[in-house]
Formats: C-alpha cells, structure tokens, sequence
C-alpha cells in the first residue's frame, strides 16, 4: 500500500475521569437523603441565596430536623470572601458535616468556598443551567477581585438533576444560564488542553440548549416545558463536565474580569461576551467554530450565538447589564495582566476593540475581527 496521509488522525491527547455520582431526573430530589446515606453524612448545612430559602426548606424538610444543621441563606454572587467566611462559621458552629447547595453558581460556588477551607463534601442541588456542580473549579472575590483556582477537594460528590426545580425558573434567567452553559462548551472546543471525548460533549451540551432554549423561553407549558426543562438540564450537564475537564480561554477571562472586577451579573456577561470571544478566535479555531456552528445550525459560530441569544430576548450589550464605557479600558488592562491560554494571541488593541463592541452590542462579522 502507498504511504498516504490519514484524513481523521485523532491527536495526542490526556483524558483524566472524576469519581462523581449524577442522579437525573423529575423527582429525583425525593431521593436526597439517600445521597446523604450512601456517602456516610449525617449532618447538612443547606445553602441557598435568600430568594431560594423555600426551596431550601424543602430540602431540609426531605431530609429530616436530625439531619440539617441548619441553612445559610446568604450565598452572593462572585463568592464575596465575607460570605465566604460567615458560612464556613456557620458550618463549624453547627457541626455540619457537608454542605447541600441548594440553587445555581453562586450557592454551589459557596458550597465549594466552604470545602476548600474545611473539607466538608458538598453535594449540589441545581437548579438552574450554571454548570458550577460539575467542576473543581472555585472562585473568590476578595478586594475587588476575582481568584478562581481548582482543587479536588470542591468537587461535589454527588449531583441531584430534578428538572422540576427549575420549572418556575424565569424565562430571562434561563435564557442567560443557559448562555453561560453553552460558553463552557463553546471554549472547550479550542481548549487548549481539549479531548475527543469532550469535544463530543460539547457539541451535544450546545445542541440540546440551543433546542431547549427557545420552547421555555417561547411560552410552553405543561409537558412540553418540563420536556424542554429536563433537555436543557441535560446539556447543562454536559457542558459543565466540559468546564471542569479542559481548560477555559479568553471569554471566561473576560468574564471573570468584568464580573468581579465591575460586579456585574456573572451569566448575563457570559451571555454578552461569548459571540465576541468566538469572533476574536474564529480565525485561529476554524474546526471549534464549524462544530459551534453546526450545534447550533447556524452558518457561523459567532453570530449564531449571537442570534440565538436575541431571539431569547437575552441581553447582548454590556451597556443593558451595568457596565460603564469609561471602564473599558481598565477591563482590558486587568485581562491582560494573567491571561489565560488562547488559540489567538492577545493583542492590546483587538482585546479592546473586542470589549467595546460587547459593549455596544454589535453582531459580529461572520470573518471575526
């Protein structure tokens, strides 16, 4: 035979799998206490932001009054390290033994902030499309800025999926979750430590949300909605396996920088930033926005994204979330400062640029910048 080039020759690449429980499905919940039971925990601090406290009290309630140490009702977005410690207090006062996050990033980012100091297992109740639940990744805000690092130790042990806590979900707040999902995925797909396996969790994460997507945020209803509601948990799940797999670029650097730095709301500014960032990389990943694209069925990366996030009715400007255009240029110094791995090279003045067309919330070129 002649020696002829292979056409799909698969790259070298390391793929390294986490020891974690997943529960899926409506009703689950019901089955916590077990959770609790199978990893040998007796005591729960129950976490959850102040809106959520009924939901929290209904997990106390399935777990029973011998079982809760109490709930924590104050998880922040960003992780305010003041937070932080007030709950790991909480949890040393109480004797808990682990912590159940009851919410979206924000309460399972305290969840973690409480495991990194304390070791306490976390198990995560999500309910919305955050992808925190799947990741060692942790982040603290602490004077103004946001520290993320990874660590074992925070990943939770086990993952409770029950679509039906996210039925009442607002339509907006899906829709940016959802976003933010979808930009976990998107930059694992030019990670630059990216796998096969990934990449096809990717694409399957971004497909299911940008079909799912649209019918919750459309008006369904009854099962229609919970069809809908269970899809994109389902690629919410995917697409966090993905963030807590390979490594993050460029749009979660921008993100973690205007979303700490400026306390802007974290899954609106994945949401703004994330076409921005594929336009930036579209020369340097071709083969990452193809699929992008195709999971989207759009004809480009960027502005399908794009797209989608206007027929959601999702923001698509800094400007309509609270940043202000004399920021820009100090954003984009504090970006540069610790950058992360990117197929493109970070230029001063195509990062800005970058910055103040998100801001402005222009479509981007279907060539990128």
């Amino acid at each position: 035979m002649t020696d002829t080039a292979y056409p799909n020759a698969v790259s070298p690449f390391v793929y390294t799998s986490r020891a974690q429980r997943v529960v899926f499905g409506p009703g689950s919940l019901e089955g916590l206490a077990a959770e609790l039971d199978a990893l040998g925990l007796r005591r729960a601090l129950v976490l959850c932001t102040a809106p959520q406290r009924a939901q929290a009290e209904r997990v106390a309630a399935l777990l029973g009054a011998d079982r809760v140490a109490g709930i924590f009702d104050q998880a922040a977005m960003h992780v305010p390290i003041e937070v932080a410690r007030q709950a790991r207090q909480a949890a040393r006062e109480h004797g808990a033994d682990c912590a159940v996050a009851v919410g979206g990033g924000s309460t399972i980012g305290l969840g973690k902030a409480i495991a990194l100091e304390a070791g306490l297992p976390v198990i995560a109740v999500p309910t919305t499309y955050a992808g925190s639940e799947m990741t060692p990744i942790y982040g603290i805000t602490e004077a103004g800025l946001k520290k993320t690092g990874k660590d074992e130790r925070v990943l939770p042990r086990s993952v409770v999926y029950d679509p039906e806590l996210s039925m009442s979900l607002p339509a907006a707040m899906s829709a940016t979750s959802g976003m933010n999902a979808i930009a976990h995925a998107a930059e694992g797909l030019y990670s630059a430590d990216g796998n096969p396996i990934m990449d096809l969790m990717a694409q399957e994460g971004i497909r299911a949300l940008a079909r799912a997507l649209p019918v919750i945020c459309g008006g369904a209803a009854g099962q229609a909605l919970q069809a809908a509601r269970g899809d994109a948990l389902y690629g919410a799940w995917l697409c966090g396996t993905v963030l807590g797999s390979v490594g993050m670029a460029l749009h979660h650097k921008l993100c973690h920088t205007l979303g700490g730095s400026f306390n802007l709301p974290h899954a609106e500014v994945h949401t703004v930033v994330l076409p921005h960032a594929l336009a930036y990389n579209a020369s340097a990943a071709p083969q990452a926005m193809q699929r992008i694209a195709a999971a989207l069925g759009a004809s480009d990366a960027a502005q399908g994204v794009y797209d989608l996030a206007r027929s959601l009715g999702a923001p698509t400007a800094l400007r309509e979330i609270g940043m202000r255009e004399q920021d820009l240029d100090q954003a984009c110094d504090i970006a540069l400062r610790t950058p992360y791995p990117n197929p493109r090279p970070l230029e001063r003045a195509a990062l800005r640029a970058l910055l103040q067309d998100a801001y402005e919330g222009r479509r981007p070129d279907a060539a990128g910048r």
